[in-house]
């Protein structure tokens, strides 16, 4: 179920008892949890709510049992009225038992699904799935995604494409250039783990969601990759993505740093509390951006449009 993996319980490793949870921020749901746990308190450097007392995780577990039980009855159903009231109509989507998505890719549509609440990827179906539940937020965001799916076609590919040479495409810098690529290399004998968010020199923090097993044949640019520094062949291409805010929030930050000289050759390490506090800043700025071109985009249709 998708809702158990956006819930977390951990219990506090600190001389005072308790435990802190984490759960996907929900107006009414942070007003249910406030009333169970009246004493709970927000700890922005946990990124979550701390309750105290010694008996604190087997509480929120029973309120977490209680709360998917909950969300589990009756949030689809609320996901599917919203829908009949106010439905997306696009050739991108399809109703069924939930919401199918299906689009040319895009970093853009990839980054903004993985941004709604248990919107996940079905790799044999090639398509993206919502739930009802998330309705509303899939919605809110539906006109960056179509946007984005149109730019995407091949026609409009090759279009720009023509466009840019007639006209003469601007230089893209080395770096921009291996952006896009969304790749980095890791040590062969030293890998990350995959979909967990890590600290990276080039990158900052981002998720790693597959890894090559042969090693990388071409040297890659010292000055986009310092660690990459001498013995190329020991690295292979790790292949990533942003992490959404809900990953950043799970993620509890490493309880002391690395060594300096590790990092500076494995290139990838923990995330400290400042860096994913960093990243969690940079999300919310283009969750921000994209929700204000929304608005933008309505205002410019108009009430009858």
């Amino acid at each position: 179920m998708e809702f158990v993996s956006a819930f977390q319980i951990i219990p506090s490793d600190s001389e005072r008892p308790g435990a802190f949870v984490i759960f996907p921020y929900d107006r009414d749901l942070v007003r249910r949890f406030r009333e169970t746990f009246p004493r709970a308190r927000w700890r922005g450097e946990e990124l979550g709510w701390f309750v105290p007392g010694t008996t604190a995780a087997q509480r929120l577990d029973t309120w977490m049992a209680q709360e998917l039980e909950t969300l589990d009855r009756h949030a689809d159903a609320k996901g599917r009225d919203a829908y009949l009231f106010e439905p997306l109509e696009s050739s991108y989507l399809t109703i069924g038992d939930d919401l199918s998505i299906r689009t040319p890719y895009s970093r853009t549509i990839v980054e903004t699904l993985r941004s709604i609440p248990w919107a996940r990827w079905s790799p044999d179906e090639k398509v993206w799935r919502v739930p009802f539940r998330s309705y509303e937020e899939l919605r809110s965001k539906w006109p960056v995604i179509e946007e984005a799916a149109r730019r995407s076609e091949p026609g409009e590919r090759k279009k720009r494409r023509e466009e840019q040479r007639q006209h003469g495409a601007s230089p893209v810098s080395p770096i921009q250039t291996e952006r896009r690529r969304r790749r980095y290399p890791v040590p062969g004998d030293d890998l990350p783990p995959v979909e967990t968010p890590l600290m990276t020199l080039s990158w900052g923090v981002v998720v790693f969601e597959e890894i090559d097993h042969h090693a990388i044949e071409e040297v890659p640019d010292n000055r986009i990759y310092p660690h990459v520094n001498e013995e190329p062949g020991r690295y292979v291409w790790a292949h990533w993505r942003m992490p959404s805010l809900q990953e950043v929030y799970r993620t509890r930050p490493a309880r002391e740093a690395e060594e300096y000289s590790l990092r500076e050759t494995r290139g990838w390490w923990l995330p400290s509390r400042d860096e994913l506090q960093e990243r969690a800043r940079k999300l919310r700025e283009l969750e921000r951006a994209q929700r204000a071109r929304h608005a933008a985009q309505k205002d410019s249709v108009g009430p009858g449009g």
